[in-house]
């Protein structure tokens, strides 16, 4: 008979050959920190344990952290980015280049072993580089013990002290972090502006801090009986110059972001089904929506959860800090001085980025489109929601607007493109946001609302705790759909090609009609064409790509749908017979739902001659 400790082994070799017989490996990392933070030099000195298991079946010689509070001094990537960069972001500018010596950020590290052993090291900027004393074979484990000292910035991007509203800090990419391995190599970009990527683990963190202070942070506090401070009823005594010891821990998760202020009003609101929800905000004229803000968050959570998947941790916080909004594993940072419009929108866009980033965790650098694009439009859909705004074509129609502005500067970048590496701020915004949205809500005029939506909880249950890929959510589309989806994506993704169909004539032939539409893009789509008709009656004349090798199931069950023959996307022209008499044809729309980012639709509608169409919506007429 076998020992319970062989099978136990036995199992765990099964699961990780299952694993990689699927070609997916994931590192993974164990954080135990002790921070001891004095808040009059606003520095903190730091020890950190750290344990990381290389799951990878390569031999690792190397490794690297970032240390992102350096990119906050003059001459830092970020600063020369910022200054050189057409279409900055204006909350950078040229602020970091006139920080004093005790307004910079830094990490400055003390001492670095691997297991025990002294390793060499260089820093280069936000990356420090280790040579190991020893290689770190497939299937083990190592851990480095890192000692340092910080300075915390002067806020000017998400991190630092003193934001605008006067909150004391957002400590946001706040110490040494284990940079991500995978199958294409390091991740070690600088930190220069945009996103971030992580290894996912369990962080065990100690902040011994001012006990002035509340502190807001990613995981659940372990010790609320001995802080107070609205975790708990107990009247904890304290005075000026205690230090109390905040003991958190977080599980499954790629980062940990805290905050901290002396104003801090603490309310939390229940979901049912959880989770628990923790506000952190100043009592001022400024953040009085932060009350009426509060009703709104056990539907939006209710309807993310029923739509997308369900939120797998215990808490949520939403913490007035950083500089504008911003997602991290648990927790949202945000500005707190906002209309109720403005708090709602920016919140409810940060807490869908707790399904796409902080539990299906894509690298943002490397597709931003996956992070901030399915955030902008699960947003979206859900105020539209929260609004009961039905009468709406297109809950997305910003998102839509945002791109053709992009479209119509000539200066559109593919989607491929690096976080990092767009030409400007507002190609990074339209194109990762707003075409990043559409991706998916034009995805669903593919595929069908039932199939789509159904799909998309897939995705996140079978790629939560992951790092996803873009092809990865294409093939669970697939799966779900059984239709053929790569013409999609190369082309949206990969390329700027743009939609543009239209109705070309409509041609009386007897008691039928001859209807031909064309193809004035470079993008092809397969096509519903709405038809009415003068005795009341109406249906969906619908006109599947070739290249998609199946039919989209019909949305609609009240309303009647005839399928035609494929259109191959090498083919300009289509012409299809309708049995009614051209007489009889009211009206004719393609794309009645408006989620095809047609950049014409000018030429969508039939008669030609109207200055509507069958949704009210003004249109030219149609020119080509």
């Amino acid at each position: 008979m076998k020992s319970p400790a062989l099978l136990i082994g036995l199992l765990f070799v099964g699961l990780f050959n299952a694993k990689t017989q699927h070609g997916y490996w994931q590192q993974r990392v164990e954080y135990d920190m002790d921070i001891d933070f004095d808040v009059n030099k606003h520095q903190f000195s730091g020890e950190q344990n750290l344990v990381y298991y290389n799951n990878s079946p390569d031999t690792l010689d190397k490794v690297f952290f970032h240390l992102y509070f350096n990119a906050f001094q003059p001459g830092s990537d970020m600063d020369v980015h910022s200054r050189t960069l057409n279409n900055p972001d204006r909350r950078v500018g040229d602020r970091i280049l006139h920080l004093k010596e005790n307004e910079i950020g830094y990490h400055k590290i003390n001492s670095l072993k691997q297991d025990g052993k002294n390793v060499d090291y260089h820093i280069e900027g936000t990356v420090l580089e280790i040579e190991l004393a020893r290689p770190i074979l497939p299937g083990t484990k190592t851990s480095f013990e890192i000692k340092f000292q910080s300075q915390v910035p002067v806020q000017i991007r998400r991190s630092g002290r003193d934001n605008a509203e006067e909150i004391d800090y957002s400590m946001a990419q706040w110490y040494p972090k284990m940079a991500e391995y995978d199958k294409q190599g390091w991740h070690t970009d600088p930190y220069v502006n945009a996103e971030f990527f992580g290894v996912w683990g369990d962080f065990d963190v100690k902040i011994t801090m001012d006990s002035s202070y509340v502190i807001a942070a990613t995981g659940i506090l372990q010790n609320p009986g001995e802080i107070g401070h609205g975790y708990t009823d107990s009247n904890v005594s304290r005075k000026k110059g205690d230090k109390l010891v905040w003991k958190w821990n977080a599980k499954n998760v790629h980062d940990f972001v805290w905050a901290a202020d002396r104003d801090y009003l603490h309310d939390i609101v229940t979901v049912e089904n959880g989770p628990d929800v923790h506000l952190f905000y100043q009592d001022n004229d400024e953040t009085k929506e932060w009350k009426n803000l509060q009703p709104l968050i056990p539907p939006a959570f209710e309807f993310i959860q029923n739509t997308f998947g369900k939120y797998p941790y215990q808490n949520y916080s939403i913490v007035q800090a950083g500089d504008g909004g911003m997602e991290y594993p648990m927790v949202t940072l945000v500005t707190g001085n906002r209309s109720l419009n403005s708090l709602s929108s920016t919140v409810i866009h940060e807490i869908m980025h707790n399904w796409f980033q902080g539990v299906v965790a894509t690298n943002e650098s490397l597709y931003p489109w996956m992070d901030e694009g399915y955030a902008s439009y699960g947003s979206a859909i859900t105020q539209h929601h929260l609004k009961e705004r039905g009468d709406d074509i297109n809950p997305l129609g910003g998102a839509y607007s945002a791109y053709f502005s992009m479209l119509a500067s000539g200066k559109e970048e593919p989607l491929t493109s690096h976080a990092d590496h767009f030409e400007t701020l507002r190609n990074y915004v339209s194109s990762s946001y707003s075409k990043g949205s559409i991706w998916l809500h034009q995805l669903s005029y593919i595929l069908g609302e039932e199939i789509f939506f159904s799909g998309m909880r897939r995705y996140f249950n079978e790629w939560k705790y992951k790092h996803p890929e873009p092809l990865d959510f294409v093939r669970i589309m697939e799966k779900e759909s059984g239709l053929e989806l790569d013409w999609y994506y190369q082309n949206f993704i990969n390329t700027t090609n743009t939609i543009d169909y239209g109705i070309k004539s409509v041609v009386g032939v007897g008691d039928s009609s001859s209807i031909v539409l064309q193809n004035f893009g470079r993008m092809p789509m397969p096509i519903e064409l709405f038809a009415q008709y003068e005795n009341g009656g109406n249906e969906i004349l619908y006109i599947p790509l070739a290249i998609m090798r199946g039919v989209k199931q019909n949305e609609a069950d009240d309303l009647k749908r005839k399928v035609y023959s494929d259109w191959p996307w090498t083919h300009t022209y289509y012409t299809l017979t309708i049995p009614i008499s051209a007489d009889l044809i009211k009206s004719l729309e393609i794309d009645p739902s408006h989620r095809m980012a047609d950049i014409d639709r000018s030429n969508n509608v039939y008669p030609f001659n109207t200055s509507l169409g069958i949704n009210g919506k003004e249109i030219a007429p149609a020119q080509k």
